[in-house]
């Protein structure tokens, strides 16, 4: 891992246990763990609300501004408002998106649960779902949330991020799979 990578870890890490520590002591878990799919939402949907985050051609006073005005607008809690505030006061917006999985994390944990993100070819339906978080809750002995994403390059198949385990099923992974033994084959 590079030391950048490191250091935006460890910066979301301890906002995150900041968060969640404060959360839990007020009895605010399950705002929080609303805030968290918001913000998660958000991210994965907008340009530019990733934009806002990341882009330094904002200055901290916009960022704490259009921060202010997100939060309200999305209904975060007054303890998610504040931390994402000062994050952008701080000039350390840029790791929401790890603050954002370091507390889901820390909920599920706390839940007694697993986040399994799940990339698939095709939308995968409820009952599909379903059957695949109770196949991994035997696998793993926690229940399973499923984080689903759709990727078409797969062609078909699934891949799964469960802690620090990955399966690939995909085909195309199977069709890198064959190149490769083709090609030390001639």
């Amino acid at each position: 891992m590079s030391e950048t990578a490191s250091t935006t870890i460890g910066i979301a890490s301890r906002y995150a246990t900041a968060v969640f520590d404060l959360a839990k002591e007020a009895k605010k878990l399950v705002a929080l763990e609303k805030d968290v799919d918001t913000l998660r939402s958000a991210i994965a949907d907008s340009t530019d609300f990733r934009e806002l985050i990341s882009s330094p051609i904002y200055s901290r006073d916009e960022q704490v501004a259009a921060m202010a005005a997100i939060s309200k607008k999305m209904g975060l809690s007054e303890i998610f408002a504040n931390t994402v505030g000062l994050m952008a006061k701080k000039g350390r917006l840029f790791v929401l998106p790890q603050l954002v999985r370091a507390v889901a994390d820390k909920i599920a944990d706390e839940k007694g649960e697993i986040t399994a993100e799940v990339v698939s070819a095709k939308k995968l339906t409820k009952a599909q779902e379903t059957k695949l978080a109770a196949e991994l809750k035997s696998s793993v002995g926690k229940d399973v949330k499923i984080q689903a994403s759709v990727d078409e390059a797969l062609i078909g198949g699934l891949v799964i991020k469960l802690g620090s385990k990955m399966i690939d099923t995909s085909i195309a992974s199977k069709l890198a799979n064959l190149q490769n033994a083709m090609k030390e084959v001639g």
